[in-house]
């Protein structure tokens, strides 16, 4: 996978008073990742070219992907492709990124999403409504113990412009 081709569509950075060992700890483990990402559990093999899934709450694959950069607790590339019939053959690969910097007494976490292709606003929208509750969440667990339990409606927007093209979602 050539990395020249994906640029950054969706980047997000927050501080977090925290460790990069801990940032690292809640991005990685299916436990905390329950706690913050609404009951999706991260599973994923802790190695180069390992397996990335996202398990929804009542068990199935909602995400799979692999591990494609590797370096704990400083930075974490994922691919991230949505188990939707269709999706990744007419919207490509999606590479998630998390960079994790020491910044005094907190941690800065940047997080980018970045496509082989260009895409609409409305199809980004999806993940630029949820991505700020997800890291919200993320936040807010490593600082009090506790994530809010955040209620969203569905992306309406990006569910419509993928049923335009013809994309089937649950």
């Amino acid at each position: 996978m050539n990395l020249e081709q994906f640029k950054p569509l969706t980047v997000y950075t927050i501080y977090i008073a925290s460790t990069p060992e801990r940032v690292w700890e809640a991005l990685t483990s299916a436990e905390f990742s329950r706690k913050y990402f609404s009951g999706f559990a991260v599973e994923m093999e802790q190695r180069l070219g390992g397996s990335f899934i996202v398990r929804a709450p009542d068990g199935p694959e909602h995400i799979t992907g692999e591990v494609f950069e590797y370096d704990p607790p400083n930075k974490l590339t994922v691919t991230w492709n949505v188990n939707w019939p269709d999706l990744v053959a007419k919207l490509g690969t999606t590479l998630v990124t998390y960079e994790i910097e020491p910044a005094g007494e907190a941690v800065r976490l940047t997080m980018s999403e970045r496509h082989d292709r260009p895409l609409s606003d409305d199809i980004l929208s999806g993940g630029r409504t949820g991505w700020p509750a997800i890291l919200s969440g993320l936040k807010s667990l490593l600082e009090t113990g506790k994530a809010p339990q955040i209620t969203m409606a569905p992306p309406a927007q990006m569910l419509a412009a993928l049923k335009a093209m013809g994309i089937k979602t649950p």
